[in-house]
């Protein structure tokens, strides 16, 4: 049985079976816009190499979790716990997008706010609903929904507003809500420089409510019940990541530095905070709380850790930015990562769809880590071969949001030069018939 997963907090406010998924992907690298592909604007300021691993390793993470998530067992504490790990890319990429926004923007002298928001929306936006529309229908020919005409098409206008065509899509509206509230947000920073302590406090403060509200929800009804349960696609549960990648790109050489100083410490603490967080969570599942609803991403614990997990691995990706440029193999993975990632994020969901039957026959013979290892490497090398198709094809812009990559030059020649053999080789047959046909009559 299929399922199609949403974060959205039931009435107890614990997250369903079918809620506990939903990570997302992708912003974008320093000197590249956030998602997708736009047009590289001219870098004022040194090109940040350790992004690109921080992205590259949260997509293969998103990979993880999708691939646990839908193929495992939904009540398996061991599964749960493995999940909750590698359950941090909704935050971190938001933290991603306002850091490398404000790394880009903040120091210009000034700001087109309606040339940023034209080139991202178009960018991310198009994308957006051109794969909406493909996972829904995917949804109808799968049957998943037994609808109707009329349903499913009043379906997909609701999807297209709440970001739920699939369970990944979400993550690209709320990238735009980032968008759309970056000048004020640039605006913020600048104009509270010299106090952003106080700022992060406030945000923190107000982040911890919001959570802990999410997961004690009041009782409602009417209007106020969907908009309650779409929360999740609103920027506002991601306010404090925001507000932290914000911060950080304006003090990025303290930072650098303090990660150059105490780089081990704060690799110590993430491994703590992930103690922490699976200590709490197990915690929980022993007092009777079910594996999921443990799992939920907004208990307010896990804030420590996604905080922990970020620093953690931005302290990782500055170590490899550090050496990346004296190593071809390291700038060429970096490279290749970033330029596919945001293709990746949107195809490997229904490549996994594809997948799911080979978890159980793996997981019978070999146990459930075998299984969901063999399921995540069948599902990043076909979606990667997929993504090079679609980065070759035209309208490549408008479905991975990077402009078409060309075939390469000796390749072309090659088929080329094939595709003359083959018309020379069947003029030479025609003519002959033609002949012979001729010697006849």
């Amino acid at each position: 049985m299929q399922r199609v997963v949403h974060l959205s907090p039931d009435p107890g406010g614990a997250m369903s079976p079918e809620s506990r998924t939903a990570v997302s992907a992708l912003p974008s690298t320093t000197a590249a816009p956030p998602v997708g592909g736009a047009e590289r604007p001219r870098p004022a300021r040194p090109y940040l190499h350790q992004v690109n691993l921080f992205r590259i390793l949260t997509f293969v993470c998103v990979i993880g979790v999708h691939v646990i998530d839908r193929a495992g067992d939904p009540d398996s504490v061991t599964g749960n716990g493995a999940m909750l790990l590698l359950h941090f890319p909704r935050q971190a990429f938001f933290a991603l997008t306002a850091f490398v926004l404000v790394y880009q923007y903040a120091h210009r002298s000034s700001f087109d706010a309606r040339h940023f928001w034209r080139r991202r929306f178009m960018l991310v936006g198009i994308p957006y609903v051109v794969w909406s529309v493909f996972y829904w229908g995917y949804s109808i020919v799968a049957d998943i929904h037994q609808e109707t005409a009329a349903q499913a098409v009043g379906r997909l206008a609701l999807e297209l507003v709440t970001g739920e065509a699939w369970y990944q899509l979400y993550f690209l509206l709320v990238s735009m809500q980032i968008y759309l509230l970056f000048p004020l947000i640039l605006r913020l920073v600048r104009r509270t420089a010299g106090h952003h302590g106080r700022l992060l406090a406030v945000s923190a403060i107000v982040q911890l409510g919001l959570l802990w509200v999410m997961v004690n929800p009041p009782t409602l009804s009417g209007v106020a019940v969907p908009l309650w349960e779409h929360l999740y696609v609103t920027i506002l549960p991601y306010q404090f990541y925001v507000v932290l990648g914000a911060v950080a790109a304006w003090h990025i050489e303290q930072v650098d530095r303090i990660v150059r100083r105490f780089g081990p410490v704060l690799l110590l603490g993430t491994v703590l905070a992930a103690a922490g967080a699976e200590w709490c969570y197990l915690h929980a599942v022993a007092g009777g709380t079910t594996a999921w609803e443990s799992l939920n991403v907004f208990n307010p614990y896990m804030a420590v850790y996604f905080v922990a997990l970020i620093a953690g691995l931005y302290t990782v990706s500055s170590a490899w930015g550090r050496i990346q440029p004296r190593y071809r193999f390291a700038a060429a993975i970096s490279r290749y990562g970033t330029d596919r990632s945001f293709a990746v994020f949107l195809v490997h969901p229904i490549v996994l769809e594809a997948f799911l039957p080979l978890y159980p026959k793996v997981h019978d013979s070999h146990g459930p880590v075998a299984a969901t290892l063999v399921v995540f490497l069948a599902v990043l090398a076909t979606t990667m071969v997929l993504v090079e198709m679609l980065r070759r094809a035209p309208g490549s812009i408008w479905l991975t949001g990077r402009a078409r990559i060309p075939f390469p030059a000796a390749l072309v020649q090659r088929l080329r030069s094939v595709r003359d053999q083959y018309a020379a080789a069947d003029a030479d047959g025609r003519d002959n018939s033609a002949e012979r046909n001729s010697t006849v009559r």
